[in-house]
């Protein structure tokens, strides 16, 4: 028989399941607010779209409205992004979109950019749809291509 409580802990949120109270980061000994603080959703979705928009242009610029309108070149925005990221984020630590809302990736452990290998990664996962489907899960609110690179998203 299902009761209230049961119904009531989706509601409340990740913390009713997990026991975890705080704010997201405390458990990443991160401060609440200010440098260093994990970035919000909606900053982080906001850089996003920035940089989709400059992969957009990019595509266009390099490859012409005929490419893109075909099926196989609606990728090559994609692959604009990923490559981006893989580069940028894997060696300066953030992506344009990124750089202009304040925040950076970096390293859960150590600080600092992430490096190549798990900017790979983490691209990937992040042109592959997947992290918004995941950031609920973590009461950090990390995707699952910061969880799986070791990676936290802060503001600068």
């Amino acid at each position: 028989m299902v009761d209230r409580r049961d119904v009531g802990s989706w509601l409340a949120g990740p913390e009713a399941v997990t026991g975890v109270t705080g704010y997201p980061g405390e458990r990443l000994e991160r401060p609440e607010t200010g440098p260093g603080s994990l970035a919000r959703p909606g900053r982080r979705f906001a850089s996003v779209l920035i940089d989709w928009i400059i992969c957009l242009v990019i595509a266009r610029g390099f490859f012409g409205t005929q490419t893109l309108e075909h099926p196989a070149g609606s990728l090559i925005p994609v692959a604009v992004l990923l490559v981006e990221n893989i580069l940028l984020v894997g060696t300066a630590g953030f992506t344009v979109g990124q750089r202009v809302l304040g925040v950076h990736v970096e390293r859960v452990v150590g600080g600092g950019p992430i490096g190549l290998l798990r900017g790979v990664v983490r691209a990937v996962l992040l042109v592959l749809v997947i992290p918004p489907l995941t950031m609920g899960w973590d009461v950090d609110r990390r995707g699952l291509h910061d969880l799986i690179s070791g990676s936290v998203v802060a503001r600068n």
